[in-house]
């Protein structure tokens, strides 16, 4: 085992002394139920419905580890959506004879420390709880209801907050729990609507959740590539049924057989008055003609399974928050624990309440700009790329710059997304679009054709990749490219794929140095299920292949309902990257991840066995283990599944299963088409930029380092990186980075899997401040 890292504790004794009540509160979400999973496994808790905590009845708590973890994980079902401890909207709660109520029962339980998961007037509650904290317990001392003892005992409170919402209309985080599992119910339904649409030629009006707040509506248009969305923050000009109707007239006249509206459900104009997805039907069919059909999703948003990105979000942030609650002093804010960028950050709870409340005053007052900054910037973004792509079109006057795109490696669901938002922002800044086949072979053999605006339409929710790749690399084909890129004019080139892109850009660097024709700007847009691109904490088509994962885990894990003391063993791809087998096993509730990055020994293989055969005295009679497909090159899947078969005689049996290239399959998810919208967006900005700067008489002559860049979302942002830089963080024997952080996050998985080891705690997040630097958005695309 490698040596522990400064500041890591034994979770066993990381709350010792300390109890935990976890409530949720509001309306339900998906992945709810995986924050209790993520944090009581470390200490005693009493773990509280939403309205328990008030009224005090016995069937409203549950403590300890086992008890959640069954709820989580039932033996005979899937995980599910919602709370499994229950939610309510309490009255009781808004009044003070109600917070006396529940004071009461926290002190006698010795509870000093609350993590509350719902919305914002859950957590405003909850703040004004702890703010009245002293005067309730001097109250109840006074009546009798607790002794000055125990009033001594529990003399201050703590309160961290989390966010469950499918709305996402929380200021200060960039994703709330159960947004994307929404995502995922909406964009099914979407697609399958979109069959229909097409072969009936017609428009189709999606209402969505969000009566406050579109992120619903805007993220659903973004994947699916709608014609038009409606959200309040930013309501449309007085003219916009003209408007509408042009766009629509337009996209039937470019050869589109359905037209799709995207409504949030409190969609208004900019004099407040709503804007129904009925009114909208009345318009089209009365202007236009059209066969118009209305669909109404309702509450079909709020169920289902969550996502993995929820499951290991609400993971994540329920150990961030136990953190938070532990750290915690009697002067420490009560602080909400969010998402920003790929980073969890503490914010103080009132600030972000505070927010939230500026954005609704804002709309109400009409200042709608005001209040898309008030959202924050990744609302901005996704904001700025749609209407670019929804409302604007090729100009008349041409750039005269061309740029080439090209998909490399295997595919990965996403690609084609990325592409899409490649031609279409390219030939919007006025460019000529080239779409080049079956990647850097295709370069050399001259397979490179003009594409338009229609041609990539549908694209977005297609998955593989509809220009070809192949893994071949450049630099036995230099002369042959160069003689294309001569050939097509091409000024810039645009690569979409994993590894070999990244290196196949590489070796076109090199080769400046003997053609010339190779010193155009170059840009790489990481796409590979492996997530293995240096550079880049997340590539394009890893969260469709995890969604796979872990949905074939849970549907294996049922198999196991009727027959008891099973243990399955399932390999997964990533090459020597063990991205897939560790989140998947965090997002499916894996006993144990197998990965080429944490060597392990036959001595840890027999203490996963041990571990399991304990694990089948319990209540929950079944196991799960991964394993990357190169964690070892002795320690097979089938070696793995034979020991386990025979140290498990007469207490489990096992069965295997290799997922295969199902992995690289399927329709890509709302975050994959999201994302590789959004990079193939600024991947193009870029690379105009990069054009202009590097012009010179009619000629391009690109040649310093930062003319060849990757584009990799690093922690808070999506940055531009060097590729000669890169070079050094790479270990190209393992095709994999140097370092990678999700690592981080393994710990995690075993101490769920009850494991007692040691957790790092020296990266925990520290109190930060929403600040409006925050709220900038980044540079106009």
């Amino acid at each position: 085992m490698p040596p522990s890292p400064a500041g890591a504790r034994h979770p066993e004794t990381l709350g010792a002394g300390k109890a935990i009540a976890v409530l949720t509160s509001g309306g339900d979400a998906q992945g709810m139920g995986w924050d209790g999973m993520g944090r009581d496994r470390w200490m005693d808790t009493g773990v509280d419905t939403g309205t328990g905590w008030v009224d005090g009845q016995r069937g409203g708590w549950t403590e300890g580890w086992t008890d959640t973890r069954t709820a989580i994980h039932p033996p005979a079902i899937p995980p599910q959506g919602g709370t499994v401890i229950g939610s309510a909207r309490c009255q009781d709660f808004r009044a003070r004879e109600g917070r006396l109520r529940a004071a009461r029962n926290l002190v006698k339980r010795g509870i000093t420390n609350l993590c509350v998961i719902g919305g914002d007037g859950s957590l405003t509650g909850a703040d004004t709880f702890r703010a009245e904290w002293g005067g309730l317990l001097a109250d109840l001392v006074k009546t009798g209801g607790i002794t000055a003892e125990e009033a001594q005992r529990s003399s201050h409170l703590n309160i961290v907050g989390m966010v469950g919402s499918i709305d996402n209309d929380f200021c200060g985080t960039d994703m709330t729990i159960g947004t994307d599992s929404a995502l995922h119910r909406i964009i099914e339904i979407v697609d399958a609507i979109t069959t229909t649409a097409q072969s009936h030629q017609r428009t189709f009006v999606l209402e969505v959740m969000g009566r406050h707040c579109g992120y619903l509506a805007l993220i659903t248009a973004l994947a699916c590539g709608a014609d038009w969305v409606f959200i309040p923050e930013s309501p449309p000009e007085d003219d916009w049924e003209e408007h509408l109707c042009r766009r629509l007239t337009e996209s039937r006249d470019g050869g589109s057989r359905l037209n799709i509206i995207i409504v949030a459900e409190g969609a208004i104009d900019k004099h407040g008055k709503p804007i129904t997805s009925d009114d909208i039907k009345t318009l089209v069919v009365k202007r236009l003609g059209y066969d118009t059909r209305v669909t109404i999703l309702g509450h079909v948003q709020r169920g289902g399974t969550p996502s993995a990105f929820d499951r290991i979000l609400a993971s994540r942030m329920g150990v961030e928050a136990v953190m938070a609650l532990l750290e915690g002093t009697p002067e420490t804010p009560a602080c909400v624990v969010s998402l920003s960028g790929n980073q969890a950050v503490r914010l103080p709870l009132m600030e972000c309440v505070q927010v939230t409340k500026d954005v609704t005053t804002a709309m109400n007052e009409g200042r709608f700009e005001d209040a898309l900054k008030l959202r924050g910037r990744s609302f901005q973004n996704n904001w700025n790329v749609y209407k670019l792509l929804a409302h604007i079109r090729p100009p008349a006057t041409k750039s005269g710059y061309t740029v080439a795109v090209m998909n490399v490696g295997a595919p990965a669901a996403g690609m084609n997304a990325a592409v899409r938002a490649t031609v279409r922002i390219g030939l919007i800044h006025g460019h000529r679009m080239l779409a080049v086949h079956d990647g850097f072979e295709g370069l050399a053999f001259g397979m490179v054709e003009e594409i338009s605006w229609n041609a990539v339409g549908s694209w977005t929710g297609l998955g593989g990749s509809k220009l070809g790749t192949k893994r071949t690399l450049p630099k036995k084909y230099f002369e042959e490219i160069s003689a294309n890129i001569i050939k097509f004019g091409i000024h810039g080139l645009i690569i979409i794929g994993g590894f070999e892109a990244f290196t196949g850009c590489l070796e076109l660097v090199e080769g400046r140095a003997r053609f010339e024709e190779l010193c155009i700007p170059l840009c790489i847009i990481p796409a590979t299920v492996s997530n293995n691109v240096p550079g880049s904490d997340f590539s394009i088509g890893a969260d469709t292949a995890l969604n796979t994962i872990t949905n074939t885990c849970d549907l294996i894990k049922q198999s196991a309902a009727g027959t008891k003391r099973r243990v399955f063993i399932i390999e997964t791809m990533g090459g020597f990257c063990g991205y897939l087998a560790t989140m998947a096993g965090l997002a499916a509730g894996a006993d144990a991840a197998y990965i080429y990055e944490e060597p392990f020994t036959s001595r840890d293989l027999q203490a996963n066995v041990d571990h399991l055969i304990e694990k089948m005295k319990t209540t929950v009679k079944r196991g799960l283990v991964l394993r990357n497909e190169r964690c070892n090159e002795n320690y097979t899947t089938d070696f793995i599944y034979n020991l386990y078969s025979e140290e498990g005689k007469g207490v489990f049996d096992c069965r295997k299963n290799v997922l295969g290239h199902m992995q690289q399959g399927g329709s890509p998810t709302p975050f994959d088409r999201n994302f590789g919208t959004k990079m193939g967006a600024k991947a193009v900005a870029w690379i105009t930029g990069k054009i202009r700067e590097c012009s010179r008489h009619g000629r391009i002559f690109a040649n310093t380092a930062d003319s060849a860049c990757l584009l990799g979302m690093r922690k808070r942002s999506l940055v531009f990186q060097p590729i000669a830089e890169l070079r050094q963080q790479t270990d190209f024997e393992h095709r994999i980075p140097k370092e990678q952080w999700w690592l981080r996050l393994r710990p995690i998985l075993k101490i769920l899997a009850k494991y007692n080891i040691e957790l790092d705690t020296s990266e925990t997040a520290h109190l930060e401040h929403l600040t409006r630097k925050v709220l900038v958005p980044e540079a106009t695309l």
